[in-house]
Order: structure tokens, then C-alpha cells, then sequence
């Protein structure tokens, strides 16, 4: 199961009772979901949050005294918005007029709370637990990007030491896949948190010991880590869309050429594609060739016309 939102009003899985549903329950499910809650339930258990604020209206943001601040804000919608996710406009902008149109061009109201946070400079990852009664029994940690299409897992002591502890604090079986930015001085702060799998579990390609640490009822005394001979992971038809703006550049977006050339021949000389394998090429013909082609051609039926492609989850971005 990759992932569930519970509805309001539901908060059984449709599988319980049938088998072991690898999913955390309703309360937990929607609180990790809840970027508001989220950062809430790691004040509560003492760690390190970025300052955060509920927002239901935009006059919230407009009457907030951002003068007795250190650090600008950044506001970011709790339903998920997969079109304003990447909006990182820092507040308040350069003049009041400025903060005003960008916060009432926003779909603020009770129904589609925000979250005003804190924006925190430092070194952003990505990482992903599988959890058991309050213990990963699998887990990696990458470093991350705002389009992430691209893992290579890294040691960050100080990062599986703050998951260590929230997830002490969460009960039940699940998935969880945390934001975090650590700045300069090592501190570790949150920035969300996914109940579901991270598609960087792809880099446990190769680890003969991934279906045990899901399925073994008994968590072991360590979390699983990628193997150390674990190449990073990419997708294909997102290195060949790469490739294609480094040669065929929009106008004004060319920026070091040869670098970029560079860094794209190192990313597919030193890792492996996510899904495809010799002995079972059916997960990479079937996600490239038949479902994001379906997508696509639904879409022009309609007429809607679209974003970007993230081959990574198989979606089309509208």
C-alpha cells in the first residue's frame, strides 16, 4: 500500500481485519498529513520545529508583525497543492501592497488551511522510515531538492537521532517520510511529514533484507540502511527530459552548459534506473509506456493541458 488519506469520517482501513495493514491508523495518519499538527506534535515531545502558524484567513497573515521576526516566512497549503508546493515567496514581500496581492491571491479559508512557517536556511533532505511501534525498521536519508528525482543516501547522525525520538512518540505500524533542513550548526529542523512511502526507498534496491523489515512482526535492534555498494537511484525519462534542456536550452534559462552536461553524465554513470531490471522490466515499461501515455492522451481528451510529468510516482502534474 503506498498510501491512504483517511476521509473525514473514516477511520478504519478498508483492509483491517482482513490482514496486517502496514498503515498508520486514522488519528496518526491525519495528524503526520497536517503540516500544522505535525510541527505541534514535535513541540510537544521537546524537539527542534520551525515557528509555525495556522492560517484560515488571509488578514491573518496581513495583521502579523513580521518586524519582531529574525527569519522571513514562507507559506505553504496544508491539503496538498501540487502546483503551489514549490511557491517559496518569502514574507512579507518588499512592500505591504506586495504582501497583500501575493496573500489574497491564495486559496486561504477554513476549508484549505495554510501553515505559515518559519523559512530556515540550511542543507535540505528527504528521508524515509518504515516504522514499527515506534522504531524504524527501515531507513534512508538523502539529500533533497525541490523537483527530487535523484537519491543518494548519506549518514546524518543528527537526523536519525531527531526521527529517533518523534517516532518514539508515534504509535502503531506505518510509513513515514520527513522534510528537514539542518543549518550550519548541525540543528535539525522539520519541515513536514509524509505518511507513505518516500520514493527514495528505491534505493534499497539490492538489499535482500526489505520484505523482513516490513513484514517480521519483531522490529530489530537497528534500522535497515541502503547496502554500501547501493548505487544512486534516477529515472530515465527524467535524465533524457534533462539532457534535452541542457542541449536545447529555453531561451534564458542556459546557465554552465558544459557543468550541467557534467553533472548529467555523472548521474547516469555512477547510478542505476529506479525501476528498470533485467529479469523483470514490466515496472518500467508498463509506468513509462502505458500509464503515463494514458494519462497524457486522458488529458488532452479533456482539453485540460498540463504542468510537468514526474515519472518517479507516475503522475501528470495539471
Amino acid at each position: 500500500i503506498f498510501a491512504v488519506i483517511y476521509p473525514d469520517g473514516v477511520n478504519e482501513h478498508p483492509l483491517e481485519g482482513y490482514c496486517e495493514v502496514l498503515h498508520f491508523n486514522a488519528d496518526t495518519t491525519r495528524m503526520l498529513d497536517d503540516k500544522f499538527a505535525f510541527a505541534e506534535k514535535a513541540r510537544s515531545l521537546g524537539l527542534s520545529v520551525p515557528k509555525s502558524f495556522k492560517i484560515t484567513a488571509p488578514e491573518q497573515v496581513l495583521n502579523f508583525d513580521f518586524s519582531q521576526e529574525q527569519n522571513p516566512y514562507i507559506l505553504k497549503s496544508i491539503p496538498y497543492d501540487a502546483v503551489r508546493r514549490l511557491d517559496m515567496t518569502k514574507l512579507p514581500c518588499a512592500t505591504p501592497e506586495e504582501t497583500a496581492a501575493f496573500v489574497n491571491s491564495l486559496p486561504i479559508s477554513e476549508d484549505k488551511p495554510w501553515i505559515m512557517q518559519e523559512f530556515i536556511r540550511g542543507k535540505e533532505y528527504c528521508t524515509h522510515s518504515t516504522v514499527r511501534n515506534g522504531k524504524s525498521t527501515l531507513y534512508c536519508c538523502c539529500p533533497s531538492s525541490a523537483f527530487q528525482v535523484n537519491y543518494e543516501n548519506v549518514d546524518k547522525p543528527e537526523i536519525s537521532d531527531w526521527i529517533t525520538r518523534f517516532l518514539a512518540g508515534v504509535d502503531g505500524i506505518g510509513q513515514a517520510s520527513f522534510d528537514i533542513i539542518q543549518t550550519e550548526d548541525g540543528t535539525v529542523y522539520p519541515i513536514e511529514c509524509n505518511p507513505r512511502t518516500h520514493t527514495a526507498v528505491t534505493l534499497f534496491y539490492n538489499h535482500p533484507g526489505v520484505a523482513d523489515a516490513y513484514l517480521n512482526p519483531e522490529p530489530p535492534a537497528e534500522p535497515l540502511h541502503p547496502l554500501p555498494d547501493a548505487k544512486p537511484t534516477y529515472w530515465l525519462y527524467h535524465e533524457l527530459w534533462r539532457l534535452n534542456e541542457v542541449l536545447f536550452p529555453r531561451k534564458g534559462t542556459a546557465k554552465q552548459p558544459i557543468k550541467q552536461l557534467q553533472t548529467w553524465l555523472s548521474n547516469i554513470t555512477s547510478g542505476t534506473d529506479a525501476l528498470f531490471r533485467v529479469n523483470d522490466p514490466l515496472p518500467f515499461l508498463m509506468v513509462h509506456h502505458w500509464q503515463i501515455p494514458l494519462l497524457i492522451l486522458e488529458n488532452l481528451r479533456q482539453l485540460r493541458g498540463w504542468i510537468r510529468i514526474d515519472f518517479n510516482i507516475g503522475e501528470l502534474i495539471e
